[in-house]
């Protein structure tokens, strides 16, 4: 059985995050890491580009565990 890295599992949560904030800016126009991070640039900046890094992770992990079997 393949076993997750604690990058893996951090880029999960990271691209959950990013889908459901993504879900709710479409939905009712209310962008939740704005808000969080108080409207600084460089905090969405920085967030948005883990978030990018993560699903990039995440693509790599679906082709390692094709060619793992």
């Amino acid at each position: 059985m393949f076993k997750l890295s604690i990058i893996d599992k951090i880029s999960f949560l990271l691209v959950i995050i990013g889908a459901i904030n993504w879900g709710v800016i479409g939905l009712f126009n209310l962008n939740f890491i704005s808000l969080l991070v108080a409207g600084s640039i460089i905090l969405q900046k920085i967030i948005y580009i883990m978030v990018f890094v993560a699903s990039l992770n995440l693509i790599y992990l679906v082709f390692k565990c094709k060619t793992f079997k």
